[in-house]
C-alpha cells in the first residue's frame, strides 16, 4: 500500500488559516515569517501557502524564540545554524559508520 500524503511530514497539507488556528497565531504573523524568509511554505497551484507538519514544528520553534525576544533576523540565523549543525552531525555519523566507529 503506498504511503498517504498525511504520512509524509513534508507534505504541504495545511492552509494558512488552519495553521494560524492550530498555533493560535495571526495569519499576518505567518505571512510575515514567509516575507522575511524565516519559513517558506509551499504554494498551491493557486498561489496559496501550504504548510507541512515539519513547517508547523518550525513555526512553533520560531514563535518560542520570538516570545523570548529574538528578532526575525536573529531567528533566521539561528535556524540556519541549527540546519548546519544537523548536517555536520549527519556527516560525522556517516563518517564514523564508514570507519566502523560505533560512537
Amino acid at each position: 500500500m503506498p504511503a498517504l500524503p498525511f504520512d509524509d511530514e513534508h507534505a504541504p497539507l495545511y492552509s494558512l488559516g488552519q495553521v494560524a488556528e492550530m498555533l493560535q497565531v495571526r495569519q499576518a504573523y505567518l505571512r510575515r515569517l514567509d516575507e522575511h524568509d524565516v519559513i517558506s511554505p509551499s504554494r498551491s497551484s493557486g498561489g496559496q501557502r501550504r504548510y507541512s507538519r515539519s513547517d508547523i514544528l518550525i513555526v512553533q520553534h520560531v514563535t518560542d524564540l520570538a516570545d523570548q525576544g529574538m528578532t526575525l533576523i536573529a531567528i533566521r540565523r539561528i535556524l540556519e545554524l541549527e540546519r548546519e549543525l544537523a548536517d555536520v552531525r549527519r556527516q560525522l555519523k556517516e563518517a564514523r559508520a564508514r570507519l566502523g566507529d560505533p560512537t
